[in-house]
């Protein structure tokens, strides 16, 4: 088998509403090997991964998928099942996916959901050779693979503490992004409205109030100033001070590094000058200076402080076997870590024991040897400190806090200047007041652990994720979400893209927008390009201004990485044309008409779709549409229209020489199609289309119609606002019209524009994407002939042919028109000068450029001023 493409959906896409993996899979001569031929492989699987039983599969019962095997199904299905099993295995519950044929024998499209990107990639490929082994009767190592896949989900999971965070905000419906998968930096909510953690560290985290609790000095001086009790002792730069220390207060004495974490480098109970240089020295590998204090005898407490309020306690205790009178103290460990609660790092809920350089001096100290056996009943202690990340174990005592306990740690959090504060408190119990009992606070930590607190050894578990959203998000009925306006279809959707921002910035919200040509923020170019993917909108999104976001949405998008978003409130769908026909098994116009319709697919609750009444396939697009519907139409006469306003919908019409929004019985005039300069007085029928699309968009996020009016009338198709798109030039007396239009519907439609604007000669220069059928690039050298007088045909987008190859194809079908005169010339730049060479007063020269940008600096190094007006 060979695995062609694989990769990650990240958003609603063709196959899917959720993020999926894609896997393009040729089987090979499995194609001719159905499972129902392997005697026997469906009793092997069931044995090696008993779990797969419950896989419903189209049989829709416990089992389904095997009987499907026993009764005979393809490699690439197996592949599927046995991909979303793995990733099971290791901890992410995952159950849909489909195997869907391709145009190619033998080639099939499996999609199954992830959790966890990398960890559903790596599944896909553990799954491709475990099927392979399945068809050749080899040995599957099930045991090896899952530990593959382990070492995967440790390095890009999240770990439980910022995990917690994340569940609690989509269970508020609040979007997150990650913008790296090895990291725990995560974005909560979109635009203005995001807020942003790094593991339990948040933008609202206060930076010196995290610098005082890392200085373990510093945190002392202010809460003993404060009068929280804390242990007598200081920092020494030297053993000699250290012993001096330890001689003032009193073994047994506290040693750890000033600046530290997770109990590295720390000693807690060190009783002699001797275990002190040791003690001294672990500690200096760990920071320069190192704290030397007295010891506080009683529990090891975490209290955990969010927002000023107490929301966790716990009681610590370090790594530690019992014996039993007959067990070795190395069994007793190995017999701990084989607890199922214990894992790696954060798998379970405990984790494993490590015996470091730490335990061999503790378990020296304690005058033992890993071959002693220990008698019953005595704890062997492993690690100095209770760290959960060491092996230790936590109790909730949450209930048990006392008043002055409560209001002690709470005013600790206000002293230090932290919103999430982890307190070590070392105490006899929690119950009575710190002044009534032997007590201090040891340290406090910035971006504590939640572990213990959500999964405790003993006791209930507390949702704190819940905490940390309902401080970052104090409204309970924010989500964190901007206004998302998504625009598909063939044909016009960079004008309607850059149409809809710039009616909302006339309206004054701060706009992102993202289309083929830039990115925009508030009216701002920062980058300039394609940006019509997922990973625009995901830039667009980031922006910390940003208010409402426009986006263009390209079929090539959303079949290789879905949308950008998880939910828009409006979603566009302008056309369905014949374009990219053949591309990633978009062969139809049917289905090219679904992929576009993942747009609206994806509208979230109390949304809207727009449609266009005067396209079949947009039309029908309905059944998909989630929201409400606006219509609009070219067409005033548009039964879909009548029927539609009838019921009491909303469309956007034409209406003589007028846009209307239509609602029940309400007819309300906005503008005169002549008076938006997008429309060059009405010829331009596409744009008043795009026109009528933004209104209505418009209208759907609020916008009044005197802004949707204002807004119309001051956008123009000039360089500045419509960039490439129906620009009307004057070149040395030459019209230019510059222009992106690469297929024939969008031609046709132009034509009408180009046939309106007065000429002695109409000259084209144009080129064909090669990555279109070669009957599409003659139709398009058809229609481009029937445009022009002259046609001079470049080549700059071959796209998998050879360089020259689309142009010839071009070439071939203006021919067949007969009446053009047509001249190849390669090079784009030099089309463009030949063209301008060629053209003279009177003429018309339509540059139809694949560059816009680097035909514009061209241009400009002629005269270039605007062209006047046309005439309704």
């Amino acid at each position: 088998m060979n695995v062609l493409e694989h990769r990650a959906l990240r958003g609603p896409n063709y196959y899917s509403r959720y993020p999926a993996i894609l896997m393009r899979l040729d089987i090979g001569t499995l194609e001719q090997r159905p499972s129902d031929t392997v005697f026997g492989m469906a009793d092997r699987l069931r044995l090696l991964m008993p779990s797969i039983e419950a896989h419903r599969c189209s049989v829709g019962r416990p089992g389904g998928f095997l009987e499907r095997m026993q009764r005979g199904t393809w490699a690439s299905h197996i592949v599927e099942h046995v991909a979303l099993e793995l990733q099971n295995l290791i901890g992410f519950s995952v159950g849909y996916g489909k195997t869907v044929d391709s145009y190619e024998s033998g080639v099939y499209n499996i999609v199954y959901r992830y959790r966890d990107e990398a960890c559903g990639l790596a599944a896909g490929e553990e799954a491709v050779a475990f099927v392979a082994r399945l068809f050749s009767a080899d040995a599957i190592d099930l045991d090896a693979i899952i530990a593959r896949l382990k070492v995967v989900r440790d390095a890009h999971m999240l770990g439980p503490s910022t995990a917690a965070i994340v569940d609690a905000a989509k269970r508020r419906g609040i979007p997150t992004a990650r913008p790296s998968d090895d990291s725990s930096y995560v974005q909560l909510g979109h635009g203005y409205l995001q807020q942003r953690i790094q593991a339990t560290v948040t933008s609202r985290t206060n930076l010196i109030g995290h610098g005082i609790a890392d200085d373990k000095s510093w945190t002392k001086q202010i809460l003993g100033d404060a009068g929280i009790p804390v242990p007598g002792g200081r920092v020494c730069a030297s053993v000699q001070e250290a012993l001096e220390v330890a001689l003032d207060v009193g073994y047994p004495v506290a040693v750890k590094p000033l600046v530290g974490n997770h109990g590295r480098g720390v000693s807690p109970c060190v009783g002699d000058d001797a275990a002190l240089r040791e003690a001294y020295d672990a500690a200096r590998r760990r920071h320069d200076a190192v704290l030397v204090e007295q010891t506080i005898q009683g529990e090891d407490y975490r209290l955990l402080v969010i927002d000023g309020q107490l929301v966790g306690a716990a009681r610590r205790r370090p790594a530690h076997v019992i014996g039993d009178g007959q067990t070795t103290l190395q069994a007793l460990v190995d017999t701990e870590n084989r607890d199922p609660r214990r894992g790696i790092g954060h798998e379970n809920l405990l984790t494993r024991i490590d015996l470091d350089e730490q335990s061999h001096r503790l378990i020296e100290q304690q005058r033992l040897t890993l071959q002693s056996v220990i008698p019953a009943g005595e704890i062997v202690w492993l690690k100095s400190t209770a760290n959960l990340s060491t092996g230790g174990s936590a109790t909730d005592v949450t209930d048990d806090v006392h008043p002055e306990v409560r209001y002690a740690a709470e005013r600790i959090a206000r002293l230090i200047g932290l919103d999430i504060i982890g307190i070590d408190l070392l105490a006899e119990t929690l119950t009575q007041p710190l002044e009534e009992q032997s007590a201090a606070v040891v340290e406090v930590n910035a971006g504590p652990g939640f572990r213990m607190h959500l999964s405790p050894t003993h006791g209930p578990g507390r949702d704190i994720g819940r905490h940390v959203i309902d401080m970052l998000f104090p409204d309970p009925e924010a989500n964190g979400r901007i206004p998302i306006t998504a625009v598909t279809g063939t044909n016009g959707k960079t004008t309607t893209v850059r149409l809809i921002a710039h009616l909302l910035r006339q309206a004054g919200r701060k706009v992102g927008m993202a289309c083929t040509g830039a990115i925009e923020i508030d009216n701002h170019v920062i980058m300039r390009g394609d940006y019509s993917g997922p990973q625009a909108a995901a830039i667009v999104l980031r922006e910390p201004t940003v208010e409402h976001a426009v986006l263009e949405v390209a079929r090539g998008g959303i079949m290789r990485r879905g949308l950008g978003f998880d939910a828009c409130d409006v979603g566009v769908l302008l056309n369905i044309a014949n374009d990219h026909l053949g591309e990633r098994d978009i062969h139809t116009l049917d289905e090219l008409a679904r992929c576009k319709t993942v747009v609206i697919d994806a509208i979230g609750e109390g949304g809207t779709a727009v449609l266009n009444a005067d396209d079949a396939r947009a039309l029908e697009g309905r059944q998909w549409a989630r929201g409400r519907v606006v219509m609009f139409s070219l067409d005033p006469d548009s039964q879909a229209v009548r029927d539609h306003v009838r019921k009491q919908g909303v469309a956007f019409r034409v209406h003589n020489g007028c846009i209307m929004m239509c609602h029940g019985q309400v007819e309300a005039e906005i503008i005169a199609v002549a008076d938006v300069p997008i429309s060059f007085g009405g010829h331009a029928r596409f744009n008043v289309a795009n026109a009528l699309a933004a209104a209505a968009a418009a209208h759907a996020l609020g916008l009044t119609l005197a802004d949707i009016q204002m807004g119309l009338q001051t956008f123009h198709p000039t360089l500045g606002q419509n960039r490439g798109r129906t620009n009307l030039i004057e070149v040395d007396g030459i019209r230019v019209l510059i222009d992106y239009g690469h297929n024939v519907p969008a031609l046709e439609a132009l034509d009408e524009l180009v046939r309106s604007l007065p000429a002695d000669r109409r000259i084209g220069v144009a080129s064909a994407p090669g990555n279109r059928r070669d009957d599409d690039i003659q139709a398009l050298g058809q229609q481009l002939a029937r445009m022009y007088d002259m046609l001079f045909i470049c080549d700059t987008q071959p796209r998998g042919r050879e360089l020259g190859e689309a142009a010839e194809l071009l070439n071939a079908g203006a021919r067949r028109e007969g009446a053009c005169r047509v001249e190849i010339v390669m090079d784009e730049h030099d089309a463009v000068a030949q063209a301008l060479e060629e053209a003279g007063d009177g003429d018309l020269l339509v540059l139809l450029l694949a560059d816009i940008d680097a035909a514009i600096e061209q241009l400009r190094e002629r005269v270039l001023r605007a062209a006047p007006a046309i005439e309704s």
